[in-house]
């Protein structure tokens, strides 16, 4: 018997009845495996039970009692075998059905796992590309979250500008300004005073600025929606109330197409503004500074009108130079034009110092490149057409002796104003980096300058006593002295201290450390670079004029070289000695080349110059006219003459002790006019002290003192042997 049934799925479940022995082999067999529990309560396992055990039950319970008996064997015996058949067939029929069942279960739950393999893939696919999007979201979300509090914010404003609006509606304040004539347009002519009812006037004057003050009770004030400039402190509300009539017009007039909006007109607002605070100044200090001071406020009115006005010259500043960063012309206009208003805002309108204006607005990374670019531009410029200008050469001050101890030319005088210049548009700048930047552009246009005359002046070494090769020495040494007196300066040595701890690479360069240090202890300057160079190009160019000087003078100088000096008699009165005819043309041209030279050198390379001259003379008389020749009492009489009554005296123009400078020639007149005796003597004491030196290596005294009490301190021992084997009428 078998019941059959359908699952969901439609497929057949069979329930067959167990037969008697089925159901006799399942109680034998569930004797095995039925659980059995010992005294304890604790259950056995079957396998621990012996096979003795089992038999005993089941003998008990299918055969009986009685051992003897065995009627009951062959219906045992019969029902094992059927129970034996029976489970044979349902062997053999399990064995032929279970295959395709478990193949169709695996294929079943291969399929499960592909499709939750696919599903994990998606799963992780979607979550990647979930993460993705949230990421990228992210910055936006932020964005809008900032947005959103800034949505908020300006709504709690906007709540408290209604406000405001609806209490000044609320207010006679406009009406009692009006009444006192404000907005003040022109100079006041009369008293500001009203002749009547002013008392009640200016009680509810009072009155009404109290009030407004109050209402300001925090410090973060809305006015920055007015006012796009962050002042610091804010400005006070009788005061913005106060600028209203004042903004309409500004925006009036210097905004849209009005006629006085024009770009290359920036004068006209910023003048008009100055004109507004000049006015009302009396006003604010007479009618409105008293009442802010009797309600405790530290609070200046004529400056605080002044940062409100400020505030819209530096709106119409920002947007004019954004849009003249493309004209040079127009945009150096801009730029002169509020420097000038900056000096007129602190002079004359006291503002102070530590409030910003509208250099701040110059310091803008786009408009200060452009403003260095433009300065640039025009410096080389103005370079270029100063050098090819026709008195680039001349002084200006030629004609005038106690101006032009420099003898500047005319166009390094206007290169360093140029610079000058320069340094004054930027000195107010309120940050030193930018103003280390345009110490920079300064010093790249100097070496720049340098260059240019360095390239002149080879063109004119040909002719280095020319009047253009000295003008272009004259400008070094101009250049090089305005730059040493800059270096003292207390404005560039600030700028110095501040490259120091800002460390600007572009203004310190590769300087070591103790380059660095000098610079910070004040002992070096910013412009010591540029001074060497200049030194150096200086030195050269002295150095070839004093050359060509020289081998002009040594070529009048041959006939003196080659005179009589051994037969020439001696003279008992030197009153009646002339100069050697020979040593005229050298003593003229000696002469013109110092006049020429104090003519057309600076004083102070007038110095070096002379002192150069004497000191090269010196030598080459010493060398070419005393060494090379023999001389007689006569000639050595001679020479002295020559050299101490014609040529130190045209160096004593210029020094009071001419003869210091030629050293050699005063202490070789020395010797070889010493008288016969003293010379044998002092010849003999030198030959002595040099033999004694040799032997024993002391001398005592040195032969140093003896010469030092004839006046002989430059020559040396040896020297003044060898002066004394060319005197002619001493014995050998």
């Amino acid at each position: 018997m078998s019941a059959c049934l359908r699952d969901t799925a439609g497929r057949e479940i069979v329930f067959k009845k167990k037969s008697p022995a089925e159901r006799t082999t399942g109680k034998l067999t569930d004797a095995f495996s039925t659980p059995v529990y010992n005294q304890d309560g604790k259950s056995v396992s079957p396998d621990s039970r012996t096979l003795q055990d089992v038999v005993v039950d089941f003998l008990e319970k299918d055969v009986g009692g009685d051992l003897k008996s065995l009627k009951n064997v062959g219906n045992l015996l019969k029902k094992l075998m059927e129970e034996n058949s029976v489970l044979e067939d349902q062997v053999l029929s399990v064995s032929s059905s279970v295959p395709p069942k478990v193949s169709a279960a695996l294929s079943a739950a291969e399929e499960a796992r592909c499709s939750l393999e696919n599903l994990q893939k998606r799963e992780r696919l979607i979550s990647n590309t979930l993460h993705q999007h949230l990421q990228g979201a992210q910055p936006w979300m932020d964005n809008l979250s900032q947005t959103l509090n800034h949505v908020d914010t300006i709504e709690r404003h906007m709540k408290y500008l209604r406000c405001l609006q609806h209490i000044e509606e609320l207010s006679d304040f406009e009406k009692v300004l009006t009444q006192l004539h404000w907005p003040i347009l022109s100079p006041p002519t009369q008293s500001l005073t009203p002749t009547t009812n002013g008392q009640e006037i200016n009680s509810q004057l009072e009155l009404l600025v109290t009030q407004l003050l109050a209402l300001q009770t925090s410090y973060l004030s809305p006015q920055a929606l007015f006012f796009s400039v962050d002042i610091s402190p804010p400005l006070c509300l009788p005061i913005q109330i106060m600028l209203q009539p004042l903004s309409k017009r500004f925006r009036y007039h210097f905004y849209g197409n009005r006629q006085t909006n024009s770009l290359s007109k920036p004068e006209w607002y910023l003048t008009q503004v100055l004109m507004w605070m000049g006015n009302s100044a009396t006003f604010m200090e007479e009618k409105i500074q008293p009442i802010l001071d009797r309600a405790g406020t530290a609070i200046s009115a004529r400056v605080e009108l002044c940062r409100g006005l400020l505030s819209l010259v530096q709106d119409k500043v920002a947007i004019d130079a954004s849009r003249l960063l493309y004209d040079d012309v127009l945009f150096c206009h801009l730029v002169e034009e509020v420097l000038q208003f900056e000096k007129e805002l602190r002079s004359n309108q006291s503002y102070p110092a530590v409030l910003p204006g509208l250099l701040h607005l110059l310091l803008e990374d786009t408009v200060l490149q452009k403003w260095l670019t433009v300065e640039r531009k025009m410096a080389v410029e103005k370079m270029d057409a100063m050098l090819s200008a026709e008195g680039a050469w001349s002084s200006q001050y030629k004609d005038i002796s106690d101006m032009d101890e420099l003898k500047a030319p005319d166009c390094a005088e206007t290169f360093m104003t140029l610079l000058q210049v320069i340094t004054e548009r930027y000195r107010g700048l309120p940050c030193p980096s930018a103003q280390l930047k345009f110490l920079g552009l300064q010093r790249e246009l100097v070496d720049d300058f340098r260059i240019r005359l360095t390239q002149v002046m080879k063109e004119e070494s040909r002719c280095p006593l020319g009047a253009r090769y000295c003008a272009i020495l004259n400008a070094v040494n101009y250049i090089s002295t305005i730059l040493g007196d800059w270096g003292d300066n207390v404005f560039f040595l600030q700028l110095q201290q501040a490259a120091v701890s800002l460390g600007e690479e572009a203004i310190l360069g590769d300087l070591g450390v103790m380059e660095v240090g000098r610079l910070a202890s004040l002992e070096g300057s910013l412009f010591e670079g540029l001074l060497a160079l200049l030194d150096r190009l200086k030195g050269d160019m002295m150095g070839r004029l004093l050359e060509w000087t020289m081998r002009e003078i040594t070529e009048k100088t041959k006939p003196y070289c080659q005179d009589r000096w051994l037969s020439l008699p001696s003279q008992q009165d030197q009153s009646t000695m002339t100069l050697s005819s020979s040593a005229c043309p050298m003593m003229l041209c000696v002469r013109d080349r110092l006049l020429n030279l104090n003519q057309v050198l600076s004083l102070s390379l007038f110095q070096l110059a002379w002192q150069g001259l004497a000191e090269r003379l010196d030598n080459f008389l010493y060398q070419d006219v005393i060494l090379c020749n023999h001389f007689s009492d006569g000639g050595a009489a001679q020479l002295q003459f020559d050299m101490t009554r014609n040529l130190f005296p045209l160096f004593g123009h210029y020094c009071k002790r001419p003869e210091n400078f030629f050293k050699h020639v005063k202490e070789a007149c020395i010797i070889l006019c010493l008288n016969v005796g003293s010379a044998i003597l002092l010849r003999d004491l030198l030959k002595d002290s040099e033999e004694t030196r040799d032997v024993a290596g002391i001398q005592d005294p040195p032969p140093e003192s003896a010469l030092n009490e004839l006046g002989v301190y430059c020559l040396a021992p040896c020297d003044v042997l060898i002066l004394l084997k060319l005197r002619a009428s001493l014995p050998q």
